[in-house]
């Protein structure tokens, strides 16, 4: 086909300062994980699918709940948020990471 461009497993975006690796990245109204450490200007990679282990916020959550990003951090409050993904295991409210599905 002509008109194929990628997967689609990825997305990239221009950094508007410093990202970490495996840190939370939002595009619009979708969100991921990203590829590498990136400083402002760089081409950010930023993986759609997976599972990884991220930081979350001192919401309980129960496994398979949905997962949205509120400042950098993963959280259960739906609000204005942006969608995350599925809650891979359970995490409890002093748990610092859960380990999340992403999901577009």
């Amino acid at each position: 086909m002509k008109n194929y461009i990628q997967k689609g497993g990825t997305i990239e975006v221009i950094a508007g300062g410093s990202v970490a690796s495996g840190s939370i990245v939002t595009v619009g109204a979708t969100a991921g994980i990203s590829a590498g450490k990136y400083v402002s200007g760089d081409t950010v990679v930023v993986n759609l699918d997976g599972v990884y282990a991220v930081a979350k916020d001192a919401s309980v959550v129960a496994k398979g709940a949905k997962l949205y990003v509120a400042a950098g951090v993963a959280t259960t409050t739906v609000g204005s948020n942006v969608f995350l993904g599925y809650a891979h295991s359970a995490a409890l409210a002093g748990d610092a990471t859960v380990n999340v599905l992403l999901a577009r």
